[in-house]
């Protein structure tokens, strides 16, 4: 006679259990919870943040479907997650390490859901877990590193761009020189603010569709560049408007503030672009037929 394990299959039951246990491993890492939206709320570089819980949850919602042959077995694997996420949260917390601080707190929040619905759902559901990650701010040290390089780029790239339309500008590092004002290309102008935003809906966009894994990995990787080709194509005429006026360099300061956002949908239809030419180009580009594709 073979002996077998028998797991018992997620019912409602689980559902709210795992979202009571999980507000709780909010609740007791509330501080860093608290820390990160802070963050986010008060620069407007961590403004990405917001968008984190949006794309978890869409990505949740297109693998709803997965759930009914999840079986609740693994959950060892739960406590396992939390008591790690609390030990790199208080280590974090202690010596002042902002990283380790945040990341603890999701790892507790992942955590806890495991304990409830077993291991299954977690790697059913690991781009899911894997966003959440993406909530913790950069450190200040790592995106200085790349924010000098991308003010430097920017401004060359501007700079060639507007002298093909006979526009002389002189460049010195992140400044600029044109008609005689002086134009810096701040940490506002590099494209960090569209690129982060722009890889997370690329993730989301990856991940929510069937796409091969090939395909998957393009679209992440084209979307900062998408990003920092459409920034440049944004601060082009932003630049330009700094060097005529006083009139125009108002509009151009307006402008400043709000074209960032605006060139998003613009970077995104590119990436949707790169999948039409896929096609055309007969590359295959989902896992399986999708029910709009048949005949």
């Amino acid at each position: 006679m073979t002996i077998g394990l028998k797991f018992q299959r997620l019912t409602a039951y689980h559902a709210i259990l795992a979202w009571c246990v999980g507000l709780l491993g909010i609740a007791v890492t509330y501080r860093a919870w608290d820390n990160i939206f802070e963050i986010a709320w008060d620069n407007p570089e961590y403004q990405h943040v917001f968008l984190v819980p949006l794309i978890a949850v869409f990505l949740a919602w297109v693998r709803r479907g997965r759930l009914r042959s999840v079986q609740v077995n693994g959950v060892i694997l739960g406590p396992i997650l939390v008591g790690m996420g609390w030990l790199i949260g208080s280590w974090g917390f202690n010596h002042r390490t902002q990283i380790l601080f945040h990341t603890g707190a999701i790892l507790v929040l992942i955590g806890c859901v495991v304990s409830v619905l077993g291991k299954q759902v977690l790697f059913r559901f690991l781009p899911v877990a894997f966003v959440l990650l993406m909530m913790v701010p950069m450190p200040g040290t790592v995106r200085l590193a790349i924010a000098d390089p991308l003010q430097q780029w920017t401004a060359r790239f501007a700079s060639w761009f507007l002298s093909l339309f006979g526009v002389e500008t002189q460049v010195a590092g992140a400044l600029m020189m044109i008609n005689g004002q002086r134009v810096m290309i701040a940490e506002a102008c590099n494209g960090m603010r569209m690129v982060l935003p722009l890889l997370l809906i690329a993730y989301g966009f990856a991940f929510g569709l069937p796409l091969r894994t090939s395909v998957r990995i393009l679209i992440i990787l084209a979307s900062p560049l998408v990003a920092l080709a459409c920034n440049i194509i944004r601060v082009v005429p932003l630049v330009w408007l700094q060097g005529q006026g006083e009139l125009a360099r108002s509009w151009g300061e307006r402008l400043h503030e709000q074209s960032g956002w605006i060139m998003l949908p613009l970077a995104f239809l590119v990436l949707l672009g790169i999948i039409r030419l896929l096609k055309w180009a007969m590359v295959p580009v989902y896992r399986y037929p999708l029910a709009s594709q048949s005949s």
